[in-house]
């Protein structure tokens, strides 16, 4: 049997202290341990799902011979050793075909949604020195608008475009005609990958760099949520494909054990539609986002309407409902649904694994094995005693899921390790049979829909408005998305806040940062709570929030 992680041991308590990462190989690389290393090449990787209703299924031999094709095409283009080569495609075979071939070459992938508008992919394409950009048709006059403030962009690739504009390749004409062989570069655990870019509270986003053991970090829990289907499942996630929690949680984690993806471009959820995949390509196991997984509870019978094979689902972003859990067990006729906790800097750390321990409602669950989680004082990285509240940290040492370094920002690295713990950002606390509690976020940051958002990044274009005088941004409570953003908007003097403001605010942040990131809520006031320097108080927002 080809090499992939598993938890031999019978206990949770004994998988947390015989598992390591030391069987690793020396030469691990991402691509060959997601498509060349299983004994039947020939069986499916990929079912994909056209919107138009037409169906395709690739091979783990086919992926990696169209992936060794497009390397080829990529290498002819320049592409070597730790360039980056961005990715802004939804859920179709362009999108993995891109990730891998940048690891077979040994180059640096780049997710990035295709939600974003000009402001937010400018930052990235120009940060993170992106040579190439792949990218889906329906983005592409995004990208052409922001190419010639991107001084290293040299080429732009685009899929699915029936008329592209002068200087933009179609993604076949990038792999068409090569050879299918490629003898992929000498890498290692530790060789750069990926950068993922996460939004804080304050400043620019951040670029996350992880190395090629970064999908392996996500597989013990991966394991554990779906170790009975192993050799029989069908994976599916509706979450976008730029996103660690559909790449790490689902997708390459699936065929690190061989396992077939169900792929479909949806756009924005549909549950009836999320119920006709799973039903039609026998998805066994799925992540789904909090906030998807409450528009499926929207359907009525689902299990009478649809004949589903559905055993368990993970879900993260955001803490799950024990409404969400016995709807699960009831309407889906006895679906697990397995909380997860990470972050882009290192994922799925903590987890609810109903198979492995029962769970506590309201706890985040316990550390998944493989990584040592612990809350710590912030200050001097040392252990907090139980019941005392902390911040969650996981040790940086040896442990694949935790990023390398923030990409061109050092000092908030530093800032984010101390005495060996990366700090998560996040107070919590352990009780006295390790189960870990979430308190609350040290900053600011939004989550919306399973989206992390900095309120930074909306204040700052909402500012851009010229009938905008001063803004505060926060999250506020939903049933059904977790939080929406809701904008406290002071505007000029003498200009009137009404509703036509209020949606050209809205499509403001829609163009210049992303689909998800604009503010559901806007509120006009007069003044805003403001500290000394003049720095708008996101605190007494919240407070004022939760007095009405």
């Amino acid at each position: 049997m080809s090499w992939r992680i598993t938890l031999e041991a019978e206990t949770y308590e004994r998988a947390r202290e015989e598992f390591t990462w030391d069987e690793i190989p020396d030469d691990y690389n991402i691509a060959h341990d997601a498509l060349r290393k299983h004994e039947d090449v020939d069986r499916p990787a990929l079912h994909h799902a056209h919107p138009d209703g037409s169906r395709e299924t690739y091979t783990f031999r086919e992926l990696d011979e169209l992936t060794n094709a497009f390397a080829n095409g990529l290498r002819e283009r320049g592409i070597e050793r730790g360039d980056r080569v961005a990715v802004v495609v939804p859920q179709k075979p362009a999108n993995p075909i891109t990730h891998l071939a940048c690891w077979k070459l040994g180059a640096v992938s780049l997710p990035l949604s295709v939600l974003f508008g000009e402001d937010a992919l400018r930052y990235r394409l120009e940060d993170s020195g992106a040579t190439i950009v792949v990218v889906d048709e329906s983005v592409l006059g995004t990208v052409e608008a922001v190419r010639d403030d991107c001084p290293d962009l040299e080429h732009v690739i685009s899929v699915d475009a029936n008329d592209a504009p002068e200087g933009v390749e179609p993604f076949d004409a990038v792999h068409e005609g090569q050879r299918t062989e490629f003898e992929i570069v000498e890498t290692d655990a530790e060789t750069p990958a990926i950068v993922m870019y996460t939004s804080g509270s304050t400043g620019p986003p951040k670029g996350v760099l992880h190395t090629h053991g970064v999908w392996l970090g996500h597989c013990p829990a991966f394991y554990m949520y779906f170790e009975r289907d192993l050799e029989e499942s069908v994976c599916w996630t509706p979450a976008d494909w730029a996103w660690i929690g559909a790449l790490g949680d689902l997708l390459f984690p699936a065929w690190h054990y061989g396992r077939p993806v169900v792929g479909h471009p949806m756009g924005k959820f549909d549950a009836e539609t999320a119920y006709e995949l799973v039903e039609e390509f026998g998805v066994t196991d799925a992540f789904v986002p909090p906030t998807a997984i409450r528009m499926m509870m929207e359907v009525e019978d689902p299990a009478e309407q649809y004949d589903l094979a559905l055993k368990a689902i993970c879900s993260g972003g955001e803490p799950l409902t024990p409404e969400i859990l016995g709807w699960a067990d009831e309407e889906l006729e006895g679906v697990v649904v397995n909380e997860l906790y990470g972050q882009t800097e290192a994922n799925l750390l903590v987890t609810n694994c109903r198979d492995w321990f029962p769970a506590r409602v309201g706890s985040m669950g316990k550390p998944v094995p493989g990584h040592d989680v612990a809350v710590v004082d912030s200050e001097t990285g040392e252990e907090l005693p139980e019941g005392e509240v902390g911040t969650i940290a996981v040790e940086r040492a040896d442990d694949p899921v935790v990023f390398e370094e923030y990409w061109n920002q050092p000092e908030k690295t530093e800032a984010a390790t101390v005495d060996g713990w990366h700090l998560t950002g996040d107070l919590g606390y352990r009780d006295e049979d390790g189960y870990v509690w979430f308190k609350a976020r040290d900053d600011d940051v939004i989550i919306t829909s399973g989206y992390r958002v900095g309120p930074g990044e909306v204040e700052s274009a909402l500012l851009e408005h010229p009938a905008v005088e001063q803004v505060g941004v926060i999250g506020v409570p939903d049933e059904t998305r977790g939080e929406i953003i809701k904008a406290f908007v002071q505007p000029v003097r003498g200009t009137a806040g009404d509703d036509a403001l209020r949606e050209e605010l809205r499509e403001l942040v829609r163009e210049k940062l992303a689909k998800y990131e604009y503010p559901r809520e806007i509120e006009f006031v007069e003044e805003l709570p403001q500290t000394t320097t003049g720095k708008i108080q996101r605190r007494k927002l919240r407070e004022r929030e939760t007095e009405q």
